[in-house]
């Protein structure tokens, strides 16, 4: 989802698509890794650049199973400042969306560390960890839209062995890398932006808290805005 206010002029537009992705964070090694991947070239939307796991919601996500729910403070930012009404459903869909992405793009699935005795439903999405850390919406002018919501979690925290990653049709070159050293790859404005930000909070609150402020892109007017929810 790539931020610019370079949009096409007199382009059709069109309302963007529920979606979202999940900053997947590694600190075992002393240092923040962040997980991404490169988008395969055929794609129409933003091939061949690195971005975070992620996609557009389905509608088969808010009916996925879940073993632990979103912590109430990520729910509240979650329904803030939605020109149409949501419910804590939909809010947790989004964010079963994000896990679906992770495991259908890179193979992981959260939780899948957890000891058994934890009595967990099998393949049930862990939510409890999940921070909402940024929402950017697609410019008009795109050849898709999205309204993106940007979850974060640690892999200690959520059960997640960072050696199982694999590469899919959909990421390729998946790579775990310093989150304050990644200015060699090629990626959208948007995750730039994203992973500014994350690398500044976490530097003033390395276990980022669930109830931060709530970075939101898009375009006003042409002009690009960034407010807090």
């Amino acid at each position: 989802m790539r931020v610019s206010p370079a949009a096409t002029p007199h382009a059709p537009v069109g309302r963007p698509r529920d979606a979202a992705t999940l900053i997947l964070i590694d600190r075992s090694l002393g240092s923040n890794r962040v997980l991404l991947g490169r988008r395969a070239a055929m794609h129409t939307f933003m091939p061949d650049l690195y971005v975070f796991p992620g996609g557009r919601r389905d509608a088969g996500d808010h009916r996925r199973p879940f073993a632990s729910d979103l912590h109430p403070l990520v729910t509240q930012k979650l329904l803030a400042a939605n020109r149409r009404p949501m419910t804590a459903g939909s809010a947790r869909a989004l964010a079963l969306a994000a896990i679906r992405e992770l495991t259908e793009e890179t193979g992981l699935q959260l939780g899948s560390e957890l000891s058994p005795a934890d009595n967990r439903v099998p393949e049930a999405a862990e939510l409890s960890t999940l921070r909402y850390v940024a929402r950017a919406i697609t410019p008009p002018g795109s050849p898709r839209r999205y309204d993106t919501r940007f979850f974060l979690t640690f892999t200690d925290e959520a059960g997640v062995d960072p050696s199982h990653i694999q590469d899919s049709q959909e990421l390729l070159d998946l790579q775990w890398l310093d989150i304050g050293d990644i200015s060699c790859l090629n990626m959208p404005d948007i995750t730039k932006m994203v992973l500014r930000d994350v690398a500044d909070q976490m530097k003033a609150d390395p276990s980022f808290g669930f109830g931060l402020a709530v970075p939101f892109y898009f375009l006003r007017r042409g002009q690009f805005v960034r407010h807090m929810l």
